[in-house]
């Protein structure tokens, strides 16, 4: 009998993290969304090419799109078409869903911050945030918390090694 083809290797892999945007902002919430992709930019994530830092989701007419994310076009995937690395992408979301980010950023003063990319199964998924902008000293606590967290943790490996 044939081997089986080996399945699709990103299957259920990260594509991108936006770090950035969990040292910008609190995350209050977070939502799943599919995105509206073209075939030369499925091609250009499989080759890992993505650049989340300076995304953000914005509400036009009832609808969530996906602005300032640049996935750079490969250069033989995409001969026959115009590549647009930086357009505006939809985000694919119930329309429940929807309504309750609408209100929570018209209303709340939420921003949407792109969180995760992956994939699920043979789609692509876009990790949304809803999110509150840090302040300074906000941003120096989590980064002493992190920091105490670390030295905490070596303590510990440091104490076990020895008993």
């Amino acid at each position: 009998m044939a081997k089986a083809k080996d399945k699709d290797k990103h299957a259920g892999g990260t594509i991108a993290l936006n770090k950035r945007a969990r040292h910008e902002y609190h995350i209050d919430q977070r939502y799943e969304a599919g995105i509206a992709l073209q075939g030369w930019e499925l091609k250009a994530l499989r080759a890992g090419r993505i650049n989340f830092g300076d995304g953000y989701a914005v509400v036009l007419k009832g609808e969530i799109f996906l602005v300032g994310t640049s996935i750079p076009p490969l250069i033989s995937a995409s001969t026959h078409v115009i590549a647009e690395d930086r357009r505006t992408r939809k985000l694919l979301l119930h329309k429940q869903e929807i309504d309750q980010l609408i209100g929570a950023v018209e209303r709340k003063g939420y921003t949407l911050v792109p969180i995760a990319m992956y994939w699920k199964g043979n789609k692509v998924k876009v990790e949304i945030g809803l999110a509150r902008g840090k302040q300074a000293h906000d941003k120096r606590d989590a980064e002493k918390e992190r920091d105490w967290q670390r030295e905490k943790q070596r303590t510990m490996r440091a104490h076990n090694r020895e008993v």
